[in-house]
């Protein structure tokens, strides 16, 4: 289909389109008009994927000065599942260019070096951080060189020093033939104009003896659409290395946002634990020594960095190399003022750094050595530390990098072994530059396991704006949508912005496909709740297994149940067990269950669809938070039911939620039982909707407390939830609840003509053209 929308030219690669999809491109439009942000919330299973891409693509087409779409996701299968959209939109869109060449789109996936390397033995390592560690070690400039021989770049070449700067020649030195390969194609190292997913890319690479990651970070640069991680743009470590050179007339997408507040925090929270800070000591010990090495065999290198630094850390963008190991660049998270001044005198030169890192150590040692916790502000600890070992948090400002610049003057890689340090060297850098929006929190014990000795300090980040602030000021328009936003109002607020469109829309549908209800008495009429002073009680949990195992005789094919906590699905299933429960529901479904392995978890999963397919039925127990929760669907008769087993409520009495909770009161006038509801409400909103993947597919939704009953958690549903939740659904026993799954399940199993549709919740050409002719929607141009 291609129509216009309010004089946009837009090309939709289906015959119908939902009158969700064409609301959320008339507000996405409107959004892209006006250069500013938006939020936008559409309901699950409604094609929000490819509605944005057709309305931003085309918006491109016809506005040659708009920059890149930059879509973020937040697993790697979304990032596939993503830029598979994109081809099948430009293949559709170039059947309308059959007179002229059609436009030239080049979009690519960018991921980490463990999802796209190819190097037989590299990526045969087990986790990134040792693809990374090898890779480095094979493709960095120094190890190029002395496999070369080559004389290394800035060094003096007079006889004196000739020696030393012309290293010999080491024929021994393994280097990456993949990544010899691309460096040699040289301008021909270059991808055509095409859509590339992480597995093209990879056979791109095989084919050409070319390394897929390489490529991809140069050809972002000129890509159309790049699609990657949230931490490309929001960690500002890794931001500094891929994005820094974006310009400001892109479209950022942040896909599946409800959570994003949630990612911000992360990208500025560091802890440090006593063997990480030992760790962290010895590399302090390694780099003396090598400090010791250059000095006896190459003092110029010592002393080009020093004139480097004392020019500042601004001039340090232009000495910037190709890989991460070899990045100089200041961190954006840092304030412009800052990024201006030099480096202070007193850790210039590299001896003079280390000892400062040996005396930072030493007090952060000493603040481990606590018998009860203790809650501090940036503010209270800077001083401390100054009239404790006289160290000026102006200093530490700048500790990251001088740390990132004398590892590149020693070439030493970044992974070899020194994450320690740099955890040290990122928290003394974000407590050195904000005095507000943080605590440092210190810990004897594990919160989980009182009384067991496991110091540790947190630095944990309070406000989520922090983070997102560098993104809404770079990018002129930035989307922040999912299909569970509501409250959308509090978005704005966390994250302080001011959206230009916020919407949350409806879903159509010709049939009540969505059935939502609200438990709240077992088959005794008892009241269920996951409340702290029920969740233990017998009654309870009785109640729960009887409802689920009626359930299991009423239900077809699959059951997704989720829980509030890991401990506390391992507490009621084993009571289950005791109680027969767990052996009668499986003579009517199999049984699985998340762990916190990944791989035990993908086993399970890959078994239960299995027994879904066969006809044998399943039930999957997993936890609300958890990775089933956020990246999986269960479309079709993968997920006929789900149930909520309770209020997925944060850990309450943490710390640091604690402090966040205080810091959203003063800062933002949130109150903390808002808050609270808010966080756990869109919880259980992501994991009910994790059954609803198209209007064609149909579910019960279960929602298994007392609590919901109540409207301070039903107003925070989305709207498309809210509304199909009936008065006749709510304050529901099990009885009453299997009535209402019977009768629900013989309805979705009559046939169902999709064409009955058309012209209430599909709009087909022929209908689009009518809302035309009224004034009402857009042209069908052919």
């Amino acid at each position: 289909m291609r129509f216009l929308l309010e004089g946009l030219t837009v090309y939709f690669p289906y015959e119908y389109i939902y009158p969700e999809q064409y609301k959320y491109m008339l507000e996405l439009k409107h959004a892209l008009d006006a250069k500013g942000h938006c939020l936008l919330e559409m309901p699950t299973g409604t094609g929000k994927t490819i509605t944005l891409l057709s309305l931003i693509t085309s918006y491109q087409l016809a506005h040659p000065e708009t920059g890149k779409l930059i879509y973020c996701t937040r697993t790697v299968p979304e990032m596939e599942k993503v830029l598979a959209e994109v081809k099948d939109l430009i293949e559709y869109r170039s059947r309308y260019f059959t007179d002229a060449p059609a436009p030239k789109l080049l979009a690519l996936g960018l991921s980490s070096r463990k999802n796209l390397c190819i190097h037989p033995r590299v990526a045969e390592e087990g986790s990134r951080e040792s693809v990374d560690a090898r890779c480095m070690r094979l493709t960095a400039s120094w190890v190029r060189e002395r496999a070369r021989g080559a004389a290394r770049p800035g060094a003096e070449t007079t006889d004196a020093g000739a020696a030393a700067a012309v290293p010999a020649a080491v024929p021994d030195i393994e280097l990456c033939e993949f990544f010899e390969g691309l460096e040699g194609a040289g301008a021909d190292g270059r991808l055509d104009a095409g859509v590339y997913t992480m597995h093209d890319l990879r056979a791109l690479g095989r084919k050409r003896r070319w390394c897929p990651y390489f490529l991809a970070r140069h050809m972002v640069a000129y890509a159309n659409v790049v699609v990657w991680n949230y931490q490309y743009l929001l960690d500002p470590k890794v931001a500094a290395m891929v994005s820094r050179e974006m310009e400001r007339e892109c479209i950022v997408v942040f896909d599946e946002a409800h959570n994003i507040d949630n990612v911000c925090i992360e990208a500025l929270s560091v802890e440090l634990r006593q063997q990480g800070l030992d760790a962290a000591g010895r590399n302090v010990a390694r780099l003396r020594s090598e400090i010791e090495r250059v000095k006896s065999t190459d003092a110029d290198r010592l002393k080009r960095e020093y004139q480097r630094l004392v020019q500042g850390l601004a001039s340090q963008g232009a000495l910037r190399g190709g890989g991460e190991s070899e990045q100089w660049l200041a961190n954006p998270a840092l304030p412009a003022d800052i990024l201006q001044e030099a480096v202070p005198g007193n850790i210039r030169r590299a001896e003079h750094f280390l000892a400062f890192l040996q005396r930072f150590l030493s007090f952060l040692r000493t603040r481990l050595n606590v018998n009860q916790v203790v809650s501090d502000t940036p503010t209270s600890f800077l001083t401390h530390l100054q009239s404790v070992v006289a160290i000026e948090g102006k200093t530490l400002r700048f500790c990251y990098d001088r740390l990132t610049s004398l590892m590149k003057t020693l070439e030493i890689s970044a992974t070899d072994d020194f994450g320690p340090i740099h955890r040290v060297a990122d928290f003394a850098t974000l407590v050195g530059t904000y005095t507000k929006g943080f605590a440092i929190i210190v810990e004897p014990y594990d919160e989980r396991m009182p009384g067991v000795p496991d110091p540790v300090i947190q630095l944990a980040c309070l406000d989520a704006s922090l983070a997102i602030k560098p993104v809404f000021a770079k990018f002129q328009s930035v989307v922040i949508t999912s299909g569970t936003l509501s409250p959308i109002d509090l978005y704005p607020r966390i994250l302080d912005f001011k959206p230009v469109c916020l919407a949350s829309l409806a879903m159509t549908l010709t049939r009540q496909c969505l059935c939502p209800v609200v438990l709240t008495r077992g088959g005794d009429q008892l009241p269920v709740s996951t409340k702290f002073d029920m969740r233990d009680d017998p009654a309870v949990t009785r109640n729960y297994g009887r409802m689920l195992l009626d359930l299991a005789a009423v239900v077809p094919d699959g059951i997704i149940c989720f829980f509030v906590s890991y401990s506390y699905m391992d507490s009621i299933v084993s009571r289950w067990n005791d109680m027969g429960i767990l052996s009668a529901l499986m003579t009517h479904k199999l049984v699985f269950i998340e762990t916190v392995d990944v791989v035990e978890t993908t086993l399970a999963l890959d078994n239960y669809r299995r027994a879904c397919d066969c006809g044998r039925g399943a039930i999957f127990f997993s936890v609300a938070r958890g990775k089933v929760a956020e990246g999986i669907d269960f479309d079709r008769h993968y997920g006929r039911c789900v149930v909520m087993f309770g209020v997925p409520y944060q850990y309450t009495l943490g710390r640091i939620l604690r402090a966040r909770l205080e810091y959203l009161r003063e800062t933002f006038q949130i109150k903390e039982s808002d808050f609270l509801a808010f966080d756990a409400v869109r919880q259980a909103a992501q994991c009910v909707g994790r059954v609803i993947r198209s209007k064609a597919d149909y579910g019960l939704m279960v929602f298994a407390d007392k609590r919901y009953q109540r409207h301070d958690k039903r107003d925070k549903l989305p709207g498309w939830i809210s509304s199909q939740l009936r008065d006749a659904h709510l304050n529901l026993s099990t009885d009453m609840l299997l009535c209402i799954a019977r009768e629900f399940m013989r309805a979705m199993a009559q046939p169902f003509d999709g064409g009955s549709a058309e012209g209430a919740s599909l709009l087909s050409e022929a209908a689009v053209n009518a809302l035309d002719t009224a004034g009402a929607g857009p042209m069908v141009l052919g």
